[in-house]
C-alpha cells in the first residue's frame, strides 16, 4: 500500500491563487529559480562575478570547511534557453507529483535531488577537483513523473516511461563520450534516488528500521514458544478494488477517458494489475 497515498487535504491543495491560478509549491522552486537568474545577470552585468564565486559549488572549498556551498550552488543561474526549459518540467511535472503526494512528500524530494550531486561530488572531490552550479533537478523530477505514471501519454503519444528513458539515455552517451565520469555518476545519483522515492512513496519497498535488529538469543537460551497471531479481515480487498474500478470505468463511459485526472488514472492502471495478479495467483 501506498505510504502517500492519503495525504491531507490541506496538504494537496494549492498555497494560493493568483489572477484565477492556483499557486502550487512547485511555483515557489520556480520564483526562487527566476530571481536568482535575474539576480546573476545583474551581478554579471554589474562585474560582481566575485559575489557569485562565492555561491558557486567547489568540491575543494566545501571540504576546506566552506559548507554554504552546498546549499547556494542553485541559486548561480546565467541566463539560457536551457533554463527555461528546466522551469517548464519542475512547474508541470513538480505540480503533478505535489497533487498526487501531497506538499511535504513533494518538498522531500526535491531537497533530496537538491542535495545528492553536491554530496556525491564533495567526495569524489577527494579524486577530482569538481565544480557545480545552477538549476538541479528538472530531468530527475521527470523520471519520478513517469515512475509514477509510467502509461500517460506525452505530445506525439509518447509514453511517460518512453520519453524519460530516451532522455536519460541520451545525456548517458553525451556523458560516457566526454569521459566526464563524475557528470555521468551524478546522473546515476539523481534519477535513482528520483525513481526509488516514489517506489518507496508508493509502499514498494521498505527501509530497515533498528526496532528490525532485535537481539538474538544467546546459545543455549530458551526461545518462549509464542501461538501465532491470528489476523482477522474485515473486507475483501478484491471486492474494494473491482468497486474502484467500477466507478472508475463508469465514468469513462459517461464522460470519456480524458475526464479522468492522471491521478484517477495512474489508480485505475494499479487497479489492473493488481486484479490481473489476483486472477493469475487464484488458478
Amino acid at each position: 500500500m501506498s505510504r502517500y497515498a492519503f495525504p491531507s487535504d490541506e496538504d494537496q491543495q494549492p498555497l494560493t491563487s493568483l489572477g484565477g491560478r492556483s499557486i502550487y509549491g512547485a511555483h515557489l522552486i520556480v520564483i526562487v529559480f527566476v530571481a536568482s537568474l535575474l539576480a546573476t545577470t545583474l551581478l554579471m552585468t554589474l562585474g560582481g562575478r566575485g559575489i557569485l564565486n562565492w555561491l558557486v559549488f567547489s568540491s575543494g572549498d566545501v571540504l576546506k570547511g566552506q559548507a554554504w556551498r552546498v546549499l547556494t550552488y542553485g541559486l548561480v543561474n546565467p541566463p539560457s534557453l536551457w533554463f527555461i526549459v528546466d522551469m517548464f518540467m519542475i512547474v508541470w511535472f513538480g505540480r503533478e507529483l505535489e497533487k498526487f503526494f501531497g506538499r511535504r512528500t513533494f518538498f522531500s524530494l526535491y531537497a533530496g535531488l537538491y542535495l545528492v550531486t553536491p554530496l556525491l561530488f564533495t567526495v569524489l572531490g577527494l579524486r577530482w577537483p569538481l565544480e557545480l552550479f545552477g538549476v538541479p533537478g528538472a530531468l530527475a523530477l521527470f523520471t519520478a513523473f513517469a515512475t509514477l505514471y509510467p502509461n500517460v501519454a506525452l505530445s506525439f503519444g509518447i509514453l511517460a516511461k518512453w520519453a524519460a528513458a530516451l532522455l536519460i539515455g541520451i545525456y548517458f552517451l553525451i556523458h560516457l563520450s566526454n569521459h566526464d565520469w563524475p557528470q555521468l555518476l551524478a546522473l546515476g545519483a539523481t534519477t535513482g534516488f528520483a525513481f526509488a522515492f516514489v517506489r518507496y512513496a508508493q509502499g514498494h519497498f521498505t527501509l530497515p528500521s533498528l526496532s528490525s535488529f532485535k537481539r538474538r538469543p544467546a546459545r543455549g537460551q530458551m526461545i518462549e514458544n509464542t501461538p501465532p497471531r491470528v489476523v482477522k479481515t474485515t473486507s475483501n480487498p478484491k471486492a474494494e478494488l473491482m468497486a474502484e474500478v467500477d466507478v472508475l470505468l463508469d465514468r469513462i463511459a459517461k464522460s470519456g477517458i480524458n475526464s479522468l485526472s492522471a491521478k484517477e488514472r495512474a489508480r485505475l492502471d494499479a487497479a489492473r494489475e493488481s486484479l490481473l495478479k489476483q486472477s493469475k495467483s487464484g488458478r
